[in-house]
C-alpha cells in the first residue's frame, strides 16, 4: 500500500503537524471551508472527525463540538457527499477518524469504499478491537488502498505494541497518557514513555497526540517521534475565532513559526 500518507511519511521525517477538527462544525457547511484553509497552511496533514453521541475518549471540547455537529444535522452520510469534492480542494493526506458504531450503522464496506472513493487515505477508529479489525477490515482496507492507523498507550505492552505495529499502515497514534483528549497536565512529563517507543525502532513512524495544544507541547513531543496531532486546541481556536483563512492560518504559524 502506497497512499499520501505513506508518501508523506517517505518525504518528510520530522516535525509533521496533522490537525484535527469535527465535521459540521462549528456550522454544517464549514467542513470544505476548513480543509480549503488548512490546505492553503503549513499542516502536513488533516484528520476529519465524523461525530457520535457517545465520544468516551474525547475531552469536552470535542465532546461537545460533536454535540454541536450533531444538532446542526451531521451525518456520516452528508459527510460524504461534502467530500465528494474533497480532492478538488487539497491534494493532503486525510484521516477519518470517529467511533465504530457510526461506522457499523452505515456499513463496513460501504464506508471503506466511500472512503477510498472520495480520496480518504486513512481511518482511525479508537474503539475497534484488533481482532474485530483483523476479521472485518483488514481485507477491505487492502483492497482499497485506506491505511488503518492503531493506537497505543502508555499501559501498552510492548509484546502488543510490537503486534499493533505489525498490522498498522500508516503510523502509530501515540497517545501522550491514560486521559482524554485535550488534557493538558500531563504530556511534557511522559518523556521516558516517549523514549521507551523510539528505541523499539517500530517499523512504522509515530506521532503523538492527546494534548499537544502550543509551540512547545509540539515541539517537546518532535523531538521523540515524527510529529503530532492537535485537535481540542484547533477545535477551540474554530469556534473562539471562526473559520477564516486568516484564522486558521494564524492558528498553524502559532504551533510552527
Amino acid at each position: 500500500m502506497n497512499n499520501r500518507i505513506q508518501s508523506l511519511f517517505e518525504t518528510k521525517k520530522e516535525n509533521i503537524l496533522s490537525l484535527y477538527f469535527t465535521a459540521g462544525f462549528p456550522n454544517l457547511n464549514d467542513t470544505l471551508t476548513i480543509l480549503k484553509h488548512l490546505d492553503e497552511s503549513d499542516v502536513d496533514m488533516i484528520e476529519i472527525g465524523f461525530p457520535y453521541s457517545d465520544p468516551l475518549a474525547d475531552g469536552p471540547v470535542i465532546q461537545e463540538s460533536s454535540g454541536q455537529a450533531i444538532e446542526n444535522g451531521m451525518t456520516l452520510n452528508l459527510l460524504f457527499e461534502q467530500l465528494q469534492s474533497l480532492r478538488s480542494i487539497t491534494q493532503k493526506p486525510i484521516i477519518l477518524m470517529g467511533y465504530l458504531n457510526v461506522v457499523l450503522q452505515f456499513g463496513e464496506a460501504a464506508f471503506i469504499e466511500k472512503c477510498a472513493q472520495v480520496g480518504v487515505d486513512g481511518i482511525i477508529i479508537p474503539d475497534m478491537p484488533l481482532h474485530y479489525y483483523l476479521s472485518n477490515f483488514k481485507e477491505l482496507c487492502e483492497v482499497n488502498q485506506v491505511s488503518n492507523v492503531l493506537l497505543i498507550t502508555p499501559e501498552t505492552s510492548e509484546e502488543r505494541i510490537k503486534q499493533l505495529d505489525s498490522y498498522s499502515s500508516g503510523f502509530i497514534y501515540l497517545v501522550s497518557s491514560n486521559s482524554i483528549t485535550g488534557s493538558t497536565n500531563a504530556i511534557t512529563f511522559q518523556t521516558e514513555y516517549y523514549k521507551r517507543i523510539q528505541n523499539m525502532k517500530l517499523q512504522n513512524p509515530h506521532l503523538i497526540g492527546f494534548g499537544v495544544h502550543n509551540k512547545k507541547t509540539f515541539e517537546t513531543v518532535c523531538e521523540f517521534g515524527s510529529g503530532a496531532i492537535i485537535g481540542s486546541a484547533f477545535i477551540t481556536h474554530l469556534n473562539e475565532n471562526g473559520v477564516s483563512k486568516e484564522s486558521i492560518s494564524r492558528f498553524v504559524n502559532l504551533i510552527k513559526l
